[in-house]
């Protein structure tokens, strides 16, 4: 009998199906998992080193690989589970949900969770989504939109705008690093970012997603996000103030930066074949379609997302999403990426707040990506790059 040790972010998506599965697998015995959970900003910004000495499984997000490879820390899961395995779950996934925990040849991560910035809004108060960001402008003039701008997001909103004018941000090689956008795209998207949050309602700027989306459905002074990472235990059809999810303003294209989760293996664990088994159940069929959205959950499989029963059940999140998620920005994994995303987002965030020039921000962001960038280079493998 082994007991495995499982950590996971606190929220119902996050939890609610890993533990309810693990109670099962646990019941049948003789081995047992247990997860444990961590808030959305210890998901976000939580070393993964760390987190991989204390836990057998580890749900993280795929800009965490960097440090993971640099510490050594997670097992690849090449060594256990078969190539036809790891290929038709890949094949299987929406968008690049499962591309983004390929690294260095090798993949690191199942992945369990699709998602992406998306927009959200109450139809009740907003009838007609904005199709481009001179409408959703327009919009956030009257005071019912509020941009993400807590934690990480400032920086992945103002990465999702740049996406959207045509960038391809942070797509230098580690060793030519210049900058980090284009500069008139980051000034462009800069200033976007600006006009949402100038009369967005008070004390959203410091709102996580889950934050803004509790607000939108607990009250009616915010009716549209246009980039916040969806969550479909908000778009139920029977929530008095549901949300409705949609693709966001759109430029040249949509833009939009996936995240989502995997699960991944870490190399103080000794997995059984029998948790094997129950990974490989977590990435089934019936699994994605029935189990993990009866529980909260948003699966990672296509298949899932196609379903018209499970689309019906999520007031239809998933096809008012699909065409987002499969067109997202997958963010760069470096060593030290994490670091810089924190820093990043703050200088975005108190540049915006503080009406600082978009030059200035754009100046010390390109500085802390140089820096970043700079240390990283030594500790990435030159074949640091998708596989």
């Amino acid at each position: 009998m082994t007991a495995f040790r499982g950590l996971t972010w606190d929220h119902p998506r996050g939890r609610d199906a890993l533990q309810a599965a693990a109670a099962e697998f646990s019941g049948r015995g003789p081995d047992t998992l247990h997860w444990e959970v961590h808030p959305l900003e210890g998901f976000e910004s939580s070393p993964i080193e760390h987190l991989a000495e204390s836990y057998d499984l580890l749900v993280l997000d795929h800009p965490h690989l960097g440090d993971a490879l640099a510490a050594d820390c997670l097992r690849p899961l090449d060594e256990l589970f078969t190539p036809d395995e790891l290929g038709a779950w890949a094949d299987a996934a929406v968008g690049p949900s499962a591309a983004s925990y390929r690294l260095d040849g090798s993949t690191w991560a199942l992945p369990l969770d699709a998602a992406t910035q998306v927009a959200a809004r109450r139809v009740d108060l907003v009838p007609e989504a904005p199709t481009d960001w001179d409408a959703a402008l327009r919009l956030a003039a009257g005071g019912l939109v509020a941009p993400s701008l807590a934690g990480p997001h400032a920086f992945l909103s103002l990465c999702s705008i740049a996406v959207s004018l045509g960038a391809d941000p942070g797509s230098a090689p580690l060793e030519a690093v210049d900058a980090f956008l284009p500069r008139e795209t980051g000034l462009a998207a800069l200033e976007i970012l600006a006009r949402l949050a100038a009369h967005a309602p008070s004390g959203s700027a410091h709102l996580n997603p889950i934050g803004l989306l509790e607000r939108m459905t607990a009250g009616d002074d915010l009716g549209y996000v246009p980039l916040v990472y969806g969550y479909v235990t908000y778009s139920a059809p029977d929530l008095s103030r549901r949300v409705t999810f949609g693709a966001p303003p759109a430029a040249a294209h949509i833009g939009s930066t996936i995240g989502g989760t995997g699960i991944a293996v870490s190399r103080r664990a000794e997995p059984t074949r029998d948790l094997l088994d129950h990974l490989r159940w977590l990435l089934s069929a019936d699994a994605q379609s029935r189990f993990i959205p009866r529980h909260a959950g948003q699966p990672s499989a296509r298949s899932a997302w196609l379903d018209p029963a499970v689309d019906a059940a999520a007031g239809g999140f998933y096809s008012g999403t699909l065409a987002t998620i499969e067109s997202s920005w997958v963010r760069p994994r470096f060593p030290g990426y994490i670091p810089f995303q924190a820093e990043g987002s703050a200088i975005v965030r108190d540049g915006i707040l503080a009406g600082a020039p978009a030059g200035r921000t754009l100046d010390s962001l390109d500085a802390a990506y140089r820096r970043a960038a700079d240390a990283a280079a030594p500790l990435a493998s030159p074949e640091r790059t998708p596989a």
